[in-house]
């Protein structure tokens, strides 16, 4: 097991780790004992009671979080034509031309997050292999592959702070909910859109507790365990 650093190890001291806190004191203990000098980002990973080896228990949506991320992110369009102008007036960062698809391919991944309109899964379909693994290959199912009209509010929502997540392979999920700079409200406000978007996620064939371990943390911090029935009794302010 690898040695943890002293900042580190003086967070854990901190850290009652047989405890199960609620969302707002998990957020305060980890914005108490943060260690790191930089603006840490704030993270829910989340073990589900599915199986990831069937095709209908898979988890995948995404959400906007109502105070953002706290970060620019740079969107990419893979788009050609009055769809490449569109996207470029909508705010998009980089319009995918041969020459960037040339650039990916050599492997530049310099964008937080891509989408296309149909007519261009061709050609991304060949980038697979650089952008899969990095979470970043346009898909229907996470909404970032839609037609020329959606694109305006797709860029708007990514800028401001539209988050796919996606279950691994040992049926967990790893959520960014802000900076540790965020005012705590903030950060639980965030948290909230998280769980409801993870519920209305649950699949049809999931039996037994859907979210059954959670855990907060910061980039460089340890977790903080939270109860899981306290998260359930979250709601969004409507």
């Amino acid at each position: 097991m690898p040695k943890r650093g002293k900042r580190y190890q003086e967070a854990l001291e901190q850290i009652d780790r047989q405890r199960e806190y609620s969302p707002i004191d998990a957020i305060n203990l980890a914005q108490q004992v943060r260690g790191a000098k930089f603006d840490e980002t704030v993270e829910v990973h989340m073990r589900l009671g599915v199986d990831p080896r069937h095709a209908d228990q898979q988890v995948r949506s995404v959400v906007v979080l109502p105070h953002g991320l706290g970060k620019t992110v740079r969107v990419l369009v893979f788009a050609e034509g009055d769809d490449a102008r569109l996207a470029e007036q909508s705010g998009a960062d980089f319009i995918a031309d041969d020459e960037i698809i040339k650039k990916i391919q050599g492997g530049w991944v310099g964008f937080d997050v891509a989408m296309a309109v149909p007519s261009m899964m061709g050609k991304v379909g060949r980038l697979g292999r650089i952008l899969g693994p990095r979470g970043l290959m346009p898909n229907p199912k996470a909404g970032t592959v839609a037609q020329a009209e959606h694109l305006p509010r797709l860029i708007q929502e990514s800028k401001a702070g539209r988050v796919e997540f996606r279950l691994d392979k040992t049926a967990n999920l790893h959520i960014p909910i802000g900076k540790v700079r965020f005012p705590p409200e903030e950060l639980l406000e965030n948290l909230t859109a998280v769980i409801d978007a993870v519920r209305k996620a649950r699949p049809a064939a999931a039996k037994g507790n859907y979210i059954r371990r959670a855990t907060l943390t910061t980039t460089m911090g340890p977790g903080i365990r939270l109860d899981v029935s306290d998260l359930f009794s979250l709601e969004l302010a409507l």
